[in-house]
């Protein structure tokens, strides 16, 4: 048996990267730097979170979906919307752990919001 190996980056694709940027700079606050040759945005979610997130795997329509740590899910839902994504799954509490939910970014890629 092999070594268990880590996710090390995620990547959000779209048809309006600079809307998208601008959707994730302000919904979390995360630093964006797209200043190079091939406008690239780079993101710098910060520290925090669990050391080793899990991975999880469910039967769907195919798409990779990232959970970030928010401190009010209601908060956060709403911002998402006035940022021109839409609320996807309403908020609900997982059995011995977090509050989560989802929204979909303005170009449609869902993201899982999870309050502890």
């Amino acid at each position: 048996m092999g070594v268990s190996r880590p996710v090390v980056a995620f990547q959000i694709r779209g048809r309006d990267a600079t809307k998208l940027a601008e959707f994730y700079k302000t919904m979390f606050e995360w630093e964006v730097d797209a200043n190079n040759p091939l406008k690239v945005a780079f993101l710098q979610t910060g520290p925090g979170g669990p050391p080793e997130p899990p991975g999880t795997i469910f039967p769907g329509e195919p798409r990779v979906l990232i959970f970030v740590q928010v401190a009010d899910l209601g908060a956060s839902m709403a911002q998402a919307v006035e940022l021109g994504g839409q609320r996807i799954m309403e908020p609900f509490d997982v059995p011995n752990g977090p509050t989560v939910a989802q929204v979909a970014d303005p170009e449609g890629n869902y993201v899982g919001l999870v309050q502890l």
